[in-house]
């Protein structure tokens, strides 16, 4: 998913938001523990050429046995018994049109958040990138991040995700205008969390850069039901009252509300789990660095009992980011690190929303081809340990 550049605009107003140092530290501490074990290597492991690690990882638990997703706008699972045991599946579970009209959300399709209701019925989140650069007479630029429009939508599988297909209504958030306006820069809502559970409702954060109205940030949505698409709703900084809807069923620019961003994060939030402990919520993401925000370019993670007040960033894991692959200069031809996520093989239930004290921080190396993140790429797993401070 190619989030590198897209967040840049997010680096650049992070730098003026709300320091981190307003907020308490986090309430629980996370440390690494041992070396780096294999996953996936695009070099040896794939199907076809585009199975590379480009989504933070998601897994559910079905009646085969486990399903994780974690690579390309052509989406095969991982599958096998459990998390330590998983294989590429090469069959699809949801391919990409590359459509030309963005009417049809059919651009590039990531599975980025599942949710099982049991072995066979699994909602998904989907971000959807539209390029109108591929296309002649429908961009004013021929630059990708002038030209690009991202949507989330709503699929389900019944198969035990195995094939995946459109909810109705498609679009679960999408910026009020279409693709065509304000050009020039990244525009849209993209990159969903995966899902949690918290009392009746299942919770998941999804990233905009902003607009006019709408501030940048990462935005906290929930569903009691997440196979109802008509059913979610954002956090206005009051309650969840924002609904959004498809710019491309209406004739005009739709009034919307616009959801309120939390502070901490300024970037894609790409884990969200609760401790089994004590029930404290812990979000994990990389950044860039952004002085006054964060000092190093890395993988932060932060800790809530709400989903909504988050403490203070802390740092998890140093290493150059995606979002700027050659750390001023520093690391060209060089290794990333990419789409983390906080994955328990003792979880509870099917949906991996949650940890014990030991589960494992799964993310993406990736081999730069100069400044530029390329195909050469690992997805990996450490272990952490969390523990309260």
């Amino acid at each position: 998913m190619r989030i590198e550049r897209a967040a840049r605009a997010l680096a650049a107003a992070c730098a003026v938001a709300t320091p981190a140092c307003a907020q308490d530290a986090p309430a629980l501490r996370l440390s690494l523990d041992g070396r780096a074990q294999k996953v996936f290597d695009s070099r040896t492991d794939r199907c076809a050429p585009v199975d590379m690690p480009d989504v933070n990882p998601r897994a559910v638990r079905t009646d085969a046995g486990v399903a994780m997703f974690a690579l390309h706008h052509e989406a095969r699972a991982l599958r096998g018994p459990d998390l330590d045991r998983l294989k590429i599946d090469c069959s699809v579970a949801l391919s990409s049109g590359d459509n030309e009209d963005p009417a049809r959300h059919d651009g590039r399709r990531y599975i980025t958040s599942l949710w099982a209701l049991d072995g066979k019925r699994i909602a998904a989140l989907v971000h959807n990138e539209y390029h109108a650069e591929a296309y002649p007479g429908r961009c004013v630029s021929k630059d990708g991040m002038a030209c690009w429009w991202n949507s989330v939508l709503a699929f389900r599988s019944d198969d035990g995700a195995r094939r995946f297909q459109p909810m109705q209504p498609l679009v679960v958030a999408a910026a009020p205008f279409r693709q065509h306006v304000g050009q020039m820069r990244h525009r849209g809502f993209f990159s969903p969390s995966n899902m949690v559970a918290h009392g009746r409702f299942v919770y998941a954060f999804v990233s905009t850069t902003g607009w006019d109205g709408q501030k940048f940030g990462a935005c906290l949505i929930r569903n009691a039901d997440p196979l109802k698409s008509d059913g979610w709703r954002g956090y206005d900084g009051r309650d969840f009252t924002v609904r959004w809807s498809d710019p491309y069923a209406t004739d005009a620019r739709a009034a919307q509300a616009s959801c309120a961003p939390a502070d901490t994060f300024g970037f894609p939030v790409g884990a969200l789990v609760r401790y089994r402990a004590n029930g404290t919520f812990v979000a994990v993401w990389e950044a860039p660095r952004v002085d006054g925000r964060f000092p190093v370019a890395g993988f932060y993670y932060a800790t809530s009992r709400d989903l909504i007040g988050w403490s203070a960033p802390a740092l998890l894991m140093a290493g150059a980011v995606i979002h700027d692959a050659c750390d001023g200069g520093r690391n060209r031809d060089g290794m990333t690190i990419a789409y983390p996520a906080l994955l328990d093989p003792q979880a509870e239930g099917r949906n991996f929303d949650n940890a014990g004290d030991t589960p494992f921080l799964y993310f993406a190396q990736i081999r730069n081809n100069g400044c530029v993140a390329g195909a050469e790429r690992v997805l990996v797993r450490v272990r952490v340990r969390i523990a309260p401070r």
